[in-house]
């Protein structure tokens, strides 16, 4: 079972826009059948695979119902990505710089109304990428772009986790 890639694994299309409902519900279906209480009377080996078996789709689950993650193992399946590539991108380095004063900004106004309008248009920001990326991540010719757009969701991922930790202390 480990074997199958993580789509194949929970009976989904290969696909980077997903329906998280059906992912959750593909998932639970999934994980009852290999559930370890179902397995209590059977042997040691049968337990052991069960529970491995359960372990591979808690993980699949937890990649696939990332957005970032999922994109990350759709470019991976095709062909690994270098990690230790430098991100040749000056302009949306710019970009991320101005986007961290802002936010150092708003701390320092202490703003929470700021810092939700900031959080909805870095949320708008994120989604665009998203859709860039379903457009592009499955033509060999778009490769560089595709990983380019995760490499910029990774760094709204980091971002919005910011946002609401800032949200988190102001509501204090």
């Amino acid at each position: 079972m480990s074997e199958a890639n993580y789509f194949a694994l929970l009976g989904l299309p290969l696909a980077f826009e997903l329906d998280q409902a059906e992912l959750d519900s593909h998932y639970r279906e999934a994980v009852r059948q290999v559930h370890p209480d179902r397995f209590a009377g059977a042997d040691e080996q049968a337990q052991r695979a069960a529970l491995e078996q359960a372990a591979s789709l808690n993980q699949a689950h937890q990649v696939l119902k990332s957005a970032t993650q999922r994109a990350l193992y759709l470019l991976n399946l095709h062909s690994p990505l270098d990690e230790e590539t430098t991100v040749q991108d000056p302009q949306f380095l710019f970009q991320q710089l101005e986007w961290r004063e802002e936010l150092e900004t708003l701390e320092q106004a202490s703003d929470l109304d700021a810092v939700e309008a900031f959080r909805t248009q870095m949320q708008r920001e994120r989604k665009a990428l998203e859709q860039a990326f379903a457009e592009c991540w499955q033509q060999t010719a778009q490769r560089s772009l595709a990983e380019r757009l995760v490499r910029r969701m990774q760094f709204f991922d980091k971002l919005l986790l910011q946002i609401r930790e800032l949200q988190e202390r102001l509501d204090d």
